[in-house]
């Protein structure tokens, strides 16, 4: 929805050093045999194109014959780290298959197709320019939500396992023609996703941004949505940026939850989650208000834009605890209080923005 583009192209911000203490003492650095600089070094690309001969954005990248010995026994490493813990006895069946490069995003990412030689089986992971957004919202993630992403940091250099699913853009164009009891789950999903995304503060969940896990049951499908890019973790001033039913990409999903929800059930399935969220809350209470002590003194976005977001959920609920917040960390601890206390009843209707 153009209501809700990003003002501008977002800045990186640096990983400061309370917050790599943070991160060193909850075991989520590494000494990484590459950097991302050094992948840089590539002689030669090009496009990458998907099934259909469309282009994908990403480029695929070459090296010389030199550096690639270097990089495809790094990148072996980097991978039985993320994967393994480090231990080397799966080298010897891997190898790299093919490195691609997209500069499009904030973090430029390279991703990684490992390759087990003994089946065939692959793996992608990621390597991106570490930002702090970016961190605090991956860390968010292994909090507050059911979702685990494993990723690693060495200075400016971020690792991230690949997160599996159906592009949300992709699944809204071809997986929508399903049962009725299928589609209940899947905006009763949607509902529980637009929940954890407005509560943690993790913006621009446009359909591209995320993906879908589908899960075979008993009876129809278990559906799951899982962020995959987390540059915009409360850094946007808009309210209803924190909101992916606000996106006109979500439409065909918001359409199912009005076709089958109440506002009744929708409030259900938001307190459900709620609920959910405090449970994890209290289950990490250590680690949360130790990422919470960093987040609120770090600064991760514009005092404008971090006043236009506090004035906004003052508004939105109508609350005037937001008035004294000073930075986007003091935001979201704010949000994340006010949502879990068992006396809110605030809803939010599933409907889209005209």
């Amino acid at each position: 929805m153009k209501g809700n583009i990003p003002s501008r192209k977002k800045v990186m911000i640096s990983v400061k050093r309370p917050f790599m203490n943070y991160l060193r003492k909850n075991n989520r650095t590494a000494d990484l045999p590459m950097q991302y600089d050094d992948l840089l070094r590539y002689e030669s690309s090009i496009p990458l194109l998907d099934q259909e001969g469309n282009d994908t954005l990403w480029e695929t990248v070459y090296y010389s014959q030199s550096d690639f010995e270097d990089v495809n026994q790094a990148m072996k490493l980097i991978y039985a780290l993320l994967k393994t813990d480090g231990d080397v006895e799966v080298l010897d069946h891997l190898t790299v298959a093919r490195i691609d490069f997209c500069t499009f995003g904030n973090t430029k990412p390279f991703r990684v197709r490992i390759i087990n030689r003994l089946n065939d089986n692959y793996d992608h992971f990621y390597i991106k320019k570490a930002d702090a957004s970016r961190v605090y919202g991956l860390e968010l993630e292994w909090l507050l939500s059911p979702n685990h992403v494993t990723y690693l940091i060495d200075g400016a250099t971020l690792i991230e396992e690949h997160v599996a699913g159906i592009p949300g853009d992709d699944f809204m164009k071809n997986n929508l023609q399903e049962t009725t009891f299928n589609q209940i789950r899947i905006a009763k999903e949607f509902i529980k996703f637009n929940e954890r995304c407005f509560v943690r503060l993790l913006g621009d969940m446009r359909a591209y941004n995320y993906v879908i896990a589908i899960t075979p049951d008993i009876e129809g499908s278990q559906y799951r949505m899982r962020p995959i890019d987390f540059d915009q973790q409360s850094f946007e001033g808009r309210k209803g940026f924190y909101l992916p039913q606000y996106f006109r990409e979500n439409d065909p999903i918001i359409y199912l939850g009005m076709q089958h929800m109440t506002p009744e059930t929708v409030k259900q399935y938001q307190l459900e989650e709620r609920s959910l969220i405090a449970g994890r809350v209290k289950t990490s209470q250590k680690q949360f208000k130790a990422l919470m002590d960093v987040m609120m003194k770090d600064e991760i976005s514009t005092p404008e834009k971090t006043r236009e977001l506090a004035d906004g959920l003052a508004h939105h609920h109508k609350n005037k605890r937001f008035e004294d917040c000073r930075t986007m960390g003091e935001v979201v601890l704010n949000n994340i209080q006010l949502l879990l206390e068992k006396d809110f009843k605030q809803s939010i209707l599933l409907k889209p923005r005209n």
